[in-house]
């Protein structure tokens, strides 16, 4: 792959305001090309395109197009940076009005070097938020696909549409489905913008000619009609990456512009330096339906704040997981503690759940077409939720971690929403460490409060999930919660519900429907504050549970619990049998609870 970096524009408005500024604060900056002109973090803006590409196992040669008025700045820093001067040419303009344009400097290049094979072209002029994306990532995603591949960005707040190409992506083939040179406010709702960073397949090269070569663009040689005509009117497949950045053009913009993105950009820097992002996932309860989350049945979940799992990220010089004291142990008191121990709690701590989430979200980023940021992070973790108690310790981890991954890499709601975001947690258990799970506990857990959960066939088949529905967590009756001091897996509770619901065993079919059924009459019951009925609804749930798990899977110390429960003394029987017995408390996410 050849990378060829676009410097020819004339930025005679800025040189200008440069010239002329009254306060001598930019003197120093005269005569200077756009390119060369400090950016973040004290570098030329050139000197950090020129970091990012001088990779020789990415890039076989990298070339430099500029103006003849500015070409011995470039000859000049192209020696003192050890880049190619052979590779630097020379497009002969002088002026803004006799300049060739930005796509006629890239024919220009290809033709007068014979260049045969895919081009990365990116504007050298071009002031980058963050300095540490990764451009193997931008190729391997380039070469998943095929076609061309067009960086766009989300624009902030403060920036237009009308200043920028907008893409219209589909979010699942990531194919651009219509690309707009600066339209007006309100001709399309994506705020998507496109820079001038783009690879091009060899086979598409003779297209650059062709455009050039039609009346309609003799006079307009930018990149976003190319972009305009390659798309919607030739009907090319042009793909879209997105960079979790913010990228500004230097192009024709004047002295205040340059400086308010400057400093815009080196303050956001400067604000975050080594700054934790620490968020918290909670346990639930599983009020009703449990356990048909994952039989296409329907249920209602609870999120609670008496127990949470607590993850926290800095950024860092290498990438660190650290164990957590207690459930990830390294040292013991003796051979004897080890023991215990290791038979207690077995020797699966959290420490595999970070692993595989970060393994996992790199895996998802790639394939959504999300370059990140080669940036290092210490990940630690810490939770208070009983383990194998059934109370979603493992998928809050996970959630937890998931979070804060975000923030760190500036990863959207729109990039991973929230339906998609359980998803994701659950193939986190499932797919990487093969624990038996349904997306219940990991809806609960994105969506948090108290939860109606509708899993049928037809919403999962058409969307790939299910309907989602917060409820009203106002004036809920007092619920409790028992579990056992000492308890066993969780995952041995689903046994081998799973191959009998899928063989078509009758019973378990029907028990499924019948949980839906009574999730809906739960919900219900919630909804006109019926809390008798819901109790016995609840009843009913339990006892057709136990009626399908017919291999005793449940347990005696958990259908214990339930005898125990029914008594009117029941906290003063609980703890007596050694149970752990404690009032709930609910997670309402709109409390401002952290």
């Amino acid at each position: 792959m050849i990378c060829i970096l676009l410097v020819a524009g004339h930025g005679t408005v800025l040189e200008t305001q440069i010239k002329y500024d009254d306060s001598g604060l930019y003197s120093h900056l005269t005569g200077v090309p756009k390119a060369l002109l400090p950016g973040t973090r004290g570098k030329k803006i050139l000197d950090f395109w020129w970091e990012i590409v001088n990779m020789r196992q990415l890039f076989s040669d990298v070339y430099m197009v500029t103006n003849a008025d500015k070409y011995k700045h470039y000859e000049r820093w192209a020696t003192a940076n050890d880049f190619p001067i052979e590779n630097v040419v020379n497009d002969g303009s002088t002026t803004l009005e006799d300049c060739l344009g930005a796509v006629a400097d890239l024919e220009l290049v290809i033709r007068s070097r014979k260049l045969q094979d895919d081009i990365m072209v990116i504007a050298g002029d071009m002031l980058c938020e963050d300095l540490n994306f990764d451009i193997a990532q931008v190729i391997r995603f380039f070469r998943s696909k095929p076609g061309e591949l067009v960086i766009y960005y989300e624009l902030e707040e403060s920036e237009k549409t009308s200043s920028r190409g907008i893409v219209e992506v589909c979010p699942d083939t990531h194919r651009i489905t219509q690309f707009l040179e600066k339209p007006v406010e309100g001709r399309t709702p994506s705020r998507l913008a496109t820079v001038v960073f783009y690879c091009i397949q060899r086979g598409t090269l003779s297209y650059i000619t062709d455009y050039l070569n039609l009346p309609p663009h003799a006079n307009d040689r930018g990149f976003g009609r190319f972009w305009e005509w390659l798309i919607n009117e030739k009907q090319v497949d042009v793909f879209g990456m997105k960079l979790p950045t913010g990228f500004q053009l230097i192009g024709q913009v004047g002295l205040s512009d340059y400086t308010k993105w400057l400093t815009h950009y080196s303050t956001k820097q400067q604000n975050n330096p080594a700054k934790a992002v620490t968020y918290r996932s909670y346990a639930r309860v599983g009020l009703m339906g449990n356990p048909s989350d994952g039989f296409n049945g329907k249920t209602i979940a609870l999120s609670i704040s008496n127990f949470w799992a607590e993850v926290s990220l800095v950024e860092s010089q290498t990438l660190v997981l650290l164990p957590h004291p207690l459930n990830d142990p390294t040292e013991f008191g003796s051979l004897q503690d080890l023991f215990c121990i290791s038979r207690k709690e077995g020797y699966l701590g959290g420490l595999r759940l970070l692993q595989a989430t970060c393994k996992k979200f790199y895996q998802f980023c790639s394939k959504q077409g999300i370059a990140l940021t080669k940036q290092n992070f210490t990940l630690k973790y810490d939770t208070n939720i009983p383990r194998q108690v059934g109370l979603a310790g493992s998928s809050a981890i996970v959630s937890a971690t998931l979070k804060c991954l975000m923030k760190f890499y500036n990863i959207t709601d729109n990039d991973l929403p929230k339906p998609i975001r359980a998803n994701f947690i659950l193939m986190v258990e499932t797919e990487e460490l093969f624990i038996t799970a349904g997306l219940q506990d990991r809806v609960v857990q994105v969506y948090e409060g108290l939860i109606y959960m509708n899993f049928s066939k037809e919403l999962m088949d058409k969307q790939g999930y299910g309907n989602y529905v917060s409820m009203d967590m106002r004036k809920l009756p007092q619920f409790w919660l028992a579990y056992l001091s000492d308890p066993s897996d969780s995952g041995s509770i689903h046994s081998n519900i799973r191959q009998r619901w899928l063989s078509g065993e009758p019973l378990v079919v029907e028990a499924m429907k019948t949980f839906a059924d009574l999730t809906d009459q739960a919900r219900a019951a919630i909804l006109d504050k019926d809390w008798s009925c819901l109790a016995q609804l609840m009843d009913k749930n339990f006892e057709l549970r136990r009626s399908v798990y017919t291999d005793g899977c449940l347990g005696p110390g958990n259908m214990k619990m339930v005898h125990l429960a029914r008594l009117v003394e029941m906290k003063q029987a609980f703890q007596e049998a050694g149970c752990v017995f404690c009032l709930i408390s609910p997670y309402n996410p709109s409390s401002g609870q952290d």
